[in-house]
Parts: C-alpha cells; sequence; structure tokens
C-alpha cells in the first residue's frame, strides 16, 4: 500500500495493535476490515475485462446531500454544510438538498432515493436496534429497517450473535458487532445530543422521575394545589402529531413519546430521568421463562380499547403476525409494517393459549426477547380492514403497500392512559385521560395518567415555545429544544430548565445500494473527512458528545473504541474542521480511486 503525504486509510486497518482478540496475528478490527475490502476486490476481478474496455470512461464524483432545512432542524443542516465542505475539500463535487420532514423521511426510508444523507437516527437503548439497522435480510424493506441497503454476510452473522448469545456473554458479541461496525462504516455516527426541555415550576412535581421522551415522562406527574393543573399544556415543535397518528406510519414518526400515550405495549421500556432503562411488565401482569425459548405473558384482567371493546390475547396475537405483514398473508409477498417489524422478528411464534395468555416462542437471548414485547397493541377488530393494497403517489417500497401504513388513524383506538378527544392540523391534538385504564386500578402499583387533560400545542421554534413556557401559556416542551437556544436561557423561581441523555444521535448516511457508496473503503475514507469533536463544538454549542460507533450507552462500548479526545477507529483527517487535502487524496487514492488533472475524484459508470 502507497504511501502519499499523509495517514491512508488503511493505517488503522492493519494495526496488530487496534485492539480486541487477536486472530493469526492480527486484530479483530484488522480481520473485519480485510473481510470488508474483500467485496471490493472480488467484484473489481469480474469487472475487470469492462474496466479494461472503459478505462477512459470516468467522471468527476458528484453527491448529493439530501437533509432538513433550519426551520425543520438547524443543527442537521449546518452538518450537512460542514460535510459538504470537507467532500468538497477532498475533491468531491457536492450540492444539498433539503426536504420538509415527511418528504425527508419518505425519500430515505421508503423511496430509498438519496446519494447520503444528514439527519438523526432515532437510535434505541438496547443495542439490538442494530440489527433491523443493518441486516441485509431488510435492504429492500422500508423505515429504518436498513434504509442503507447493505448486505453483508459477515456483519449479518455478527448482529446475529449478539441477538442469540446467552447473557453473560453477549457484551462480548456486542463488542464483536461493533467492531464490524466500524470496518464496514456503513453510516458515520457523528454525535449524541444533550437533550433540555424547559418546564413552568410551581403547577406539576416529577418532572425528572422519568425521561421526558417516553410515556413515563408523564404519567404520575403531581399536579399541585392549582385546579389548572389537571389540564397539562406541552408544546410540540414538531407538526405531525397534529396531521397524523398512525403508529406504522414512519414519515409522521420519530419518537414514540405520543403514540405511547394512545397505545399500550405488554411491557414498556422505561427510562428513568438520567438515562437508566429497564423492561417492565405493562398490560403484561406478568411473564415467565418456561425455558430458554419460551416465553409465557399473562394480561391483567379487564383490558379495554378506547371504543370499549375488550382487549384480548387474541388481539395481541394479531398484532405480531400484523406487524410481519400488514397484508395478512393475501399479497403476492409479505407486506411488513414500516414500524416494529425488526423489533418482532425476534419472535418466532406467538399463539394465544386462553383470553389471557400468551406462548412466545424465540431463540433469542432474553433481553431480546422481552425487548419485543414493547410494540404497541393494535385491536384486531380496527386494523384487520386495513390489509388492502394501497397506491401512493410518491411512494413505492418492494413489499407493496397497505392501507394499515397510509392511513392517518384520527381517531385512533388504544388501550393507552390517554385517548384522543380533538386535533386542529399543524395547530394541537387534545387527548382525555382514559378513565378505564388499569393503571387506575387500587390493586396496580405502576405510573399512572394523573391529570384529566393532555393538550399538545404545536409552536415549530425553539424559542418561541419558551416563550409560552416563560408566559405561563404552557407546562413543558415535549420536544427537546435546540441546541442554539440554550445558553439564553434564565433559570427563575417560575421556570426549570430539564436536562436528559438521548439514545438518538446524528449521522451521515450512504446509500449502499449504489456506486461508490456500496464500497467499504469509500465510506472509510468518508468518514475520515468529518472533525466529529469539533463539530459538537461549533454546531451543538457543546451540548452533543462525539462516538464512533451507535450505541451511546458506554456500557456497551469495548475499551479502544471509546472516545477519548479524537475518533479512535476513524481518525480526522485534518485539525479543527479543517480537511488536509493531501492527507484525504491519499486516503481515497489508497482506497482505489483516482483524481483528474482538475483535482476532482473520478470515479467509472
Amino acid at each position: 500500500m502507497s504511501k502519499r503525504g499523509g495517514t491512508p486509510v488503511g493505517d488503522e486497518m492493519n494495526d496488530d495493535n487496534a485492539g480486541g482478540s487477536s486472530t493469526g496475528g492480527l486484530s479483530r478490527r484488522a480481520t473485519l476490515a480485510g473481510a470488508a475490502g474483500l467485496t471490493v476486490a472480488t467484484s473489481g476481478c469480474l469487472s475487470q475485462f469492462r474496466s479494461i474496455v472503459n478505462r477512459d470512461d470516468i467522471d468527476p464524483l458528484s453527491v448529493t446531500i439530501t437533509t432538513l432545512p433550519a426551520d425543520g432542524d438547524r443543527e442537521t443542516i449546518r452538518l450537512a454544510r460542514e460535510v459538504a465542505n470537507a467532500l468538497e475539500a477532498a475533491g468531491i463535487e457536492s450540492s444539498i438538498e433539503m426536504r420538509s420532514s415527511e418528504e425527508f423521511l419518505r425519500a430515505v426510508l421508503i423511496n430509498h432515493d438519496f446519494d447520503i444523507y444528514v439527519g438523526e437516527h432515532p437510535g434505541g437503548t438496547d443495542p439490538d436496534f442494530l440489527y433491523e439497522a443493518l441486516h441485509s435480510q431488510y435492504a429492500d424493506e422500508s423505515g429504518w429497517q436498513n434504509p442503507f441497503g447493505v448486505t453483508n454476510l459477515l456483519l449479518d452473522e455478527l448482529l446475529e450473535e449478539q441477538r442469540e448469545a446467552d447473557e453473560d456473554e453477549r457484551e462480548e458479541a456486542v463488542e464483536s458487532m461493533l467492531e464490524g461496525f466500524v470496518a464496514e462504516q456503513p453510516f458515520v455516527p457523528i454525535c449524541t445530543p444533550t437533550e433540555h426541555r424547559l418546564a413552568r415550576a410551581g403547577r406539576y412535581d416529577g418532572w425528572t422521575d422519568g425521561h421526558l421522551a417516553t410515556r413515563s415522562g408523564y404519567l404520575g406527574v403531581e399536579p399541585l394545589a392549582d385546579e389548572h393543573s389537571e389540564h397539562l399544556r406541552t408544546v410540540h415543535t414538531d407538526a405531525r402529531p397534529s396531521q397524523n397518528l398512525n403508529p406504522l406510519t414512519v414519515e409522521y414518526r420519530y419518537r414514540d413519546t405520543i403514540m405511547d400515550l394512545v397505545y399500550d405495549s405488554l411491557a414498556i421500556d422505561a427510562v428513568s430521568g438520567d438515562g437508566e432503562q429497564t423492561f417492565t411488565p405493562w398490560l403484561a401482569e406478568e411473564w415467565e421463562w418456561e425455558d430458554e425459548s419460551t416465553l409465557v405473558v399473562s394480561l391483567h384482567t379487564d383490558l379495554t380499547f378506547h371504543d370499549g371493546e375488550s382487549l384480548t390475547a387474541e388481539d395481541v396475537e394479531f398484532t405480531y403476525e400484523f406487524l410481519s405483514d400488514t397484508a395478512n398473508g393475501d399479497g403476492s409477498a409479505p407486506a411488513p409494517s414500516p414500524r416494529y417489524r425488526g423489533v418482532v422478528s425476534a419472535i418466532d411464534d406467538v399463539e394465544a393459549t386462553d383470553e389471557r395468555t400468551l406462548e412466545f416462542t424465540t431463540d433469542s437471548n432474553q433481553t431480546v426477547g422481552e425487548r419485543a414485547l414493547t410494540v404497541p397493541i393494535l385491536p384486531e377488530h380496527v386494523w384487520a380492514d386495513r390489509a388492502e393494497h394501497a397506491s401512493v403517489r410518491g411512494v413505492r417500497v418492494a413489499q407493496g403497500t397497505t392501507d394499515a401504513v397510509v392511513s392517518n388513524n384520527i381517531p385512533p383506538v388504544g388501550t393507552g392512559p390517554f385517548q384522543y378527544a380533538d386535533h386542529t392540523d399543524r395547530e394541537h391534538v387534545t387527548f382525555d385521560r382514559f378513565d378505564d385504564h388499569f393503571t387506575l386500578r387500587d390493586d396496580v402499583d405502576l405510573p399512572e395518567p394523573t391529570v384529566e387533560e393532555l393538550r399538545v400545542q404545536i409552536d415549530p421554534r425553539s424559542t418561541s415555545a419558551i416563550q409560552l413556557i416563560e408566559d405561563g401559556d404552557a407546562d413543558v416542551t415535549s420536544s427537546a429544544l435546540e441546541t442554539y437556544v440554550v445558553n439564553d436561557i434564565e433559570e427563575t423561581d417560575d421556570v426549570q430548565l430539564l436536562e436528559s441523555p438521548s439514545w438518538s444521535f446524528y449521522h451521515l448516511g450512504f446509500n449502499t445500494r449504489n456506486a461508490p457508496f456500496s464500497n467499504p473503503q469509500f465510506r472509510r475514507a468518508v468518514a475520515r473527512l468529518i472533525d466529529k469533536e469539533w463539530l459538537t463544538e461549533e454546531v451543538f454549542d457543546g451540548y452533543a458528545d462525539p462516538i464512533a460507533t451507535p450505541l451511546t450507552d458506554e456500557e456497551w462500548l469495548p475499551d479502544d473504541l471509546e472516545w477519548d479526545g479524537e475518533d479512535p477507529a476513524m481518525p480526522f483527517l485534518g485539525t479543527d474542521g479543517d480537511v488536509d487535502v493531501d492527507a484525504s487524496r491519499a486516503a481515497f487514492e489508497d482506497a482505489g480511486f483516482r483524481y483528474g488533472e482538475d483535482g476532482t475524484l473520478r470515479v467509472r459508470h
């Protein structure tokens, strides 16, 4: 491998001391990186004749970066501009395409119509979210199920191992999976933000007991003496919940905060204000592992949907089958839900054995199996009629589309602690307490809805959302505030600034279905153009942490992938945000690419 004026992209791949267990004198990361290069090498052999014939048929590489506008996410567009600058410095012609939130998610997650994109990934509290994010079986599916189109058999094997490993062996399996991730670089994790929200003091107590991105942040808060405290007023900077209340529609969902107050699940991923996470029975009164592969779940008695119909084990069985195929087996091919499909794939079979009891069969470990209990339970009498094929303008997916994933689902019918009352597009959506919710029973000791009404007011700007809190016209910002406003907030006796960790992360995603993004060496070279440490200060005002992997919980990180002043896997080729042009050219040339006399990176079409 030649050395030209800077550190080539391959140096860390061949470092015997890169960390992890070694095999035959090579580190695990070196072995995985070599496997990543194998795809490129074999495809090069197959196209050798064509390359000889068309040796001069190469053009400057032009890349479109798809992202959100400033009024959708100010941090994202600033990141996209810095990425474009870095690519230009490396000789890659770049342009930015801004789309609204719905259009952005539709292009990336459904139509797969992008070169690269910059955005925020919802992440997850358990490492298994990477299974659906990266496994090859989801390469043609919609949603956050592998929007990158990655197909890598070695990475698949590592993803499966962490899902199936015994609890005492899972940590090592997750570490191996992360080593595979950094070798492949299917996307570039940039940073995880610190979330800030503003709350009005004096009307409620308990804002820090649960994470405000989850249902637990809103259940159990204690209204104080003010009689008006029975009406909880939140302000949300995302208008989509006022337009669509379908838990399966991916372009209208980011986090499940509001949907989780309308739809219950068998278990909840209970996250405390400081980020501690546990899977806790919810609709399930209890569960028991009969053996390593069989989980028996017992429901609470007398569960009721918002329309008065009873929830039984049959609704639960229907839900798991429906999320795997929203066509109910009537289509020419399965039409899986764009949301939750990867989560329920951990379950091999589910059977209702009586009205309150279900038996789940799984090859996954217990943690992953219990994670599969966190999906919303749907009423069969509502959703079974939504299995018809739907043709939607501007939407194309390999599996087809059903009414289930395109309906706005207003009014929604769930069993959650709050039920739909009314809404006005882009203004508000209001929910009433569901007085028949099981948590309100004397014999149930779980967080319960303590207010009669929950009103979600829409205001698209963080600055005006803050003003509503300060003026006493809202109680809490249910959306995280943009970081540029945080330093200007003054806490008083009336206003409390709440800080909480996040499991979401900002990233640069590649469409690996197309060259040169299909080449892991190209992706690794691009990753080294991103100065993550500098970006967290310049774009996020320091309210974010740079990351080398998508897992934000340090519990899972091997020592050699922890951040220590620079990216331990993909160190930046430059200083203080400025790309070292010579070093970046060397990285791409060592990856097998060529430059033209005008300094532009050339690719063969």
